[in-house]
């Protein structure tokens, strides 16, 4: 399911992703910024993983790099360890490190904490400027 789900991500299939869920999920994204709220339904997540056309297409190729997955005493739970590649339109490439701690039920991630590095994934998308101005809005 982890890989997946990552590989999901990078690919932009994303009207796919939802369905690796359950109906009732917590999913939290400890390290955004700006903050985001839990999204604890799999309407949620459609919503979290719609990206309009014009943005998708703006986005640079990433691809999954560095895995390593720890599992744990429980079986239901891993850690992943990774990083989203991303290929900038000057062929340079920019790594954004990932930890996500999963719990998969049934065949569905019911639960899942996502670290995700927020500045470098704004710098690698070239959304840097967004970053700072949802930061700025969150001071005034």
């Amino acid at each position: 399911m982890f890989l997946r789900l990552v590989q999901g991500v990078a690919d932009g299939n994303s009207s796919e992703l939802p369905d690796l869920y359950g109906e009732v999920t917590d999913v939290r994204h400890p390290m955004a910024t700006p903050e985001s709220e839990p999204l604890t339904s799999r309407r949620a997540l459609r919503e979290h993983f719609t990206v309009p056309p014009e943005i998708r297409e703006s986005l640079p190729k990433r691809s999954v790099v560095d895995v390593v997955v720890h599992e744990t005493a429980d079986p239901e739970v891993i850690v992943a360890e990774f990083a989203y590649e991303f290929t900038l339109p000057d062929d340079s490439r920019s790594k954004v490190p990932c930890v996500f701690v999963m719990r998969v039920r049934d065949g569905q991630i019911i639960e899942s904490r996502d670290y995700i590095d927020p500045i470098r994934t704004y710098t690698a998308r070239g959304d840097l400027d967004r970053l700072l101005a949802s930061l700025r809005k969150g001071v005034s």
